[in-house]
């Protein structure tokens, strides 16, 4: 059996996708990839933007651990030494001796040096803790206090005492949330003649917000 030319041009022309065929492809891949990614995160972050609105009706108790402990007279010379900067880091040798004495790692942080004391702050997501080192002496005092995992929790949420890191992570979920919502306002455009609800609700999720802030929020 043969086919006309005509016959074979046009199943050529239909086993070609169009160009919408292929954009709606691609904004379909690119949103359930975007979700897949964001999934745990937009759930994590609903719960905690939750806990932080209702921040103080979830009571939490505050667990205060201190410790001491005195400089080896080799490690008390090293922070007995003039230094010419206020603000520098611990000796590493020093460093390296108090993160075996204590549960919260001193690091390469720096460190607030006076004529009589050095002072390091060490605040972490749910957590505080601090130190201080008598440089006359050597007797060094440490206090570490923990808000509990719903504390821990907002801090992530806020980046707060997270670092670096935690903070370009947060970057990328954000970028990745983005795709995912634009992805979905795209698809919403392609099936709102089919859904004649898709504006309104659409616009009633900005003037809800608009009109709470304009007349609620002094």
């Amino acid at each position: 059996m043969t086919h006309s030319p005509d016959t074979a041009s046009q199943t050529t022309t239909m086993a070609k996708p169009g160009f919408r065929a292929v954009w709606m492809r691609s904004i379909v891949a690119w949103h359930w990839i975007s979700s897949a990614i964001c999934l745990v995160g937009m759930l994590a972050f609903a719960i905690t933007g939750i806990t932080l609105n209702h921040a103080s009706q979830i009571e939490s108790q505050p667990v205060t651990e201190s410790l001491t402990a005195q400089l080896p007279d080799d490690l008390h010379a090293l922070v007995t030494e003039p230094q010419a900067d206020d603000s520098a880091p611990l000796p590493e040798a020093v460093a390296e001796w108090l993160n075996v004495q204590f549960p919260r790692p001193v690091g390469s942080r720096n460190a607030e040096w006076s004529a009589d004391e050095i002072y390091v702050s060490m605040p972490g997501p749910g957590s505080d803790a601090w130190m201080a080192i008598d440089r006359e002496r050597g007797a060094v005092e440490f206090e570490w206090t923990r808000r509990g995992w719903v504390s821990f929790a907002n801090d992530l949420h806020k980046g707060r005492n997270t670092g670096a890191v935690w903070k370009g992570f947060l970057d990328l979920f954000a970028l990745a949330t983005l795709v995912f919502c634009l992805t979905g306002l795209l698809l919403l455009y392609e099936h709102a003649r089919r859904r004649r609800m898709t504006w309104p609700l659409v616009g009633l999720g900005v003037v809800i917000p608009l009109l709470l802030v304009l007349l609620l929020i002094h």
